[in-house]
């Protein structure tokens, strides 16, 4: 990660359901071509934290944008202690509606920015982790992907396991193995359904972690070192698909 995160502003974009909020930071040196990154929130909406991790891709060189996904139910955050709030509004967003507001953006860096989605991530935490993960397994045909400890992909009301031979790009699914969320056999699951179609995933388990270890906002949570080399992993993954500025 470079040391220099360029400011941000916001746009709003049509959706089927509505307009929708976007949080939108351009590199101060992109990548050539262009290629985005969307960061998909965790429970707690696009605050402080998801802004400055928008900030951060886009100091690596993409054009990154985190869009309020929780738009239909009013947007805005949710404090880390309220929970309860936090579940409520996951449980009423649907994968379909996820779908919806990726194509959204898709559709606006194509349109306005010329960056097609074979030049576009998905970077996602927690909720977004799961996010993530849903939009690369419909057929929108994302450059790659990258899951930080996102549950539910193999079982309850948003599984979408049975989706991943729709994926076509590269995913990293970061986890920790002290994860109640995630327990070892999702993960084995996932790894399983992988292997069967041909996804190139890959699976990082790091020992210590909990949920939300790469969250700094949160220290109860946070686990530096494994965030540290989580992100690398990350970043790794985004350049050797899309490039590095100067590259």
């Amino acid at each position: 990660m470079t040391t220099s995160e360029p400011p941000g502003d916001w746009l709003e974009l049509s959706t089927s359901d509505g307009p929708m909020r976007v949080y939108r930071v351009r590199p101060e040196h992109p990548v050539t071509p262009p290629a985005a990154v969307l960061v998909l929130q965790e429970a707690f909406g696009v605050n402080d934290h998801i802004q400055d991790v928008t900030r951060r891709v886009a100091a690596e060189g993409y054009l990154a944008l985190a869009p309020e996904l929780f738009h239909r139910t009013g947007g805005g955050v949710v404090d880390y202690a309220d929970r309860e709030k936090a579940m409520a509004l996951i449980d009423a967003i649907t994968p379909d509606q996820i779908d919806t507001d990726v194509v959204a953006v898709l559709e606006h860096l194509d349109e306005k920015e010329n960056i097609p989605v074979q030049r576009t991530a998905a970077l996602g935490f927690c909720f977004g982790g799961r996010a993530a993960f849903t939009a690369a397994t419909t057929t929108l045909g994302l450059g790659a992907t990258v899951a930080f400890y996102g549950p539910g992909v193999v079982a309850g009301p948003h599984a979408v396991l049975d989706r991943i031979d729709n994926i076509t790009g590269p995913v990293l699914m970061i986890v920790g193995d002290q994860d109640p969320t995630i327990p070892a056999e999702h993960r084995d699951a996932i790894s399983s359904a992988a292997r069967r179609t041909g996804v190139d995933l890959r699976m990082a388990v790091f020992p210590g972690a909990g949920h939300a270890f790469h969250c700094d906002a949160r220290p109860a949570m946070y686990h530096e070192a494994a965030a540290r080399q989580a992100w690398q992993q990350a970043t790794s993954l985004l350049a050797d698909v899309f490039g590095t500025p100067g590259r």
